[in-house]
């Protein structure tokens, strides 16, 4: 698949987006790269260390958020960043909103891919500003509660609905990604089964992402900190990557891209 001005192999290789928080409130890093200078540093810190997109966010989204963040504000804090890395380096970068207003203004700016963690169905606007502009999504799936009585099947019927939501606006399957949502709507059980159960979502026929990094479903099975969670992160990458995984979103990248390239050489030999 295409994003930006690149190709993704995504049958064959497994790709790294490096995460960038504009928010003073993130769970993991709020507030440490909202200066423009110290954010463009980190992303070419990012580039260096093996990112090959870079996912920029506005709004915290973390376990109890309120989502009260006007899209206005969102705005003012993602579209500078997204024109300074567009101007500085040649990478694809991705916008990680669930506002189509927000989507709209961060496309214009640069923005080679939305990151939606509603999965299209928050904002009725969002899958017609994707469709118009041609840029590739990644389908977040969640819940407002981690209530199932059917967990994996009731995960896959709601992305499927994801899925219609693109189609039916005109999205090009060739633009579509899919993330389970580990950590959205979802139990440190649930999102531990998950990730267990990654490769069963190949059966829609799209690019996997999966992002676990730093995430509670790590430091509440392992009793850590946010800032002491990498070992926990490899440990998801790795599963990714042995599950099919097309896609890893990622804080720590260079300890997480070390990690993926050794697992992918691993499962390659002898082939």
């Amino acid at each position: 698949m295409k994003i930006g001005n690149r190709e993704f192999h995504v049958s064959d290789t497994v790709y790294v987006m490096g995460i960038l928080n504009m928010t003073p409130d993130s769970f993991s890093d709020g507030g440490q790269y909202n200066d423009p200078d110290k954010a463009l540093c980190h992303v070419e810190e990012m580039i260096k260390e093996g990112a090959d997109l870079i996912d920029v966010g506005g709004e915290s989204t973390k376990p109890g958020s309120d989502y009260s963040l006007s899209a206005e504000e969102e705005i003012e804090r993602v579209v500078p960043i997204i024109e300074k890395i567009k101007s500085r380096f040649d990478i694809p970068v991705s916008l990680d909103t669930y506002h189509s207003q927000t989507a709209q203004a961060g496309i214009a700016a640069g923005a080679d891919l939305i990151n939606d963690i509603w999965g299209l169905k928050f904002d009725p606007e969002m899958a017609g500003v994707i469709a118009r502009s041609g840029v590739a999504c990644c389908l977040v799936h969640n819940r407002k509660e981690a209530v199932y009585k059917d967990f994996m099947n009731e995960i896959a019927d709601d992305m499927s609905k994801s899925i219609h939501l693109a189609e039916q606006a005109g999205i090009a399957n060739n633009r579509i990604i899919l993330d389970p949502g580990v950590g959205f709507g979802k139990t440190l059980e649930q999102s531990l089964a998950v990730i267990n159960g990654l490769e069963e979502f190949h059966m829609f026929g799209y690019p996997v992402l999966m992002g676990a990094s730093r995430k509670s479903v790590i430091g509440n099975t392992l009793n850590l900190p946010v800032s002491d969670r990498v070992e926990g992160t490899i440990a998801t990458s790795v599963i990714g990557v042995v599950k099919g995984c097309a896609f890893i979103r990622v804080h720590d990248v260079k300890e997480n891209v070390r990690a993926i390239r050794m697992t992918e050489a691993i499962l390659r030999a002898g082939r």
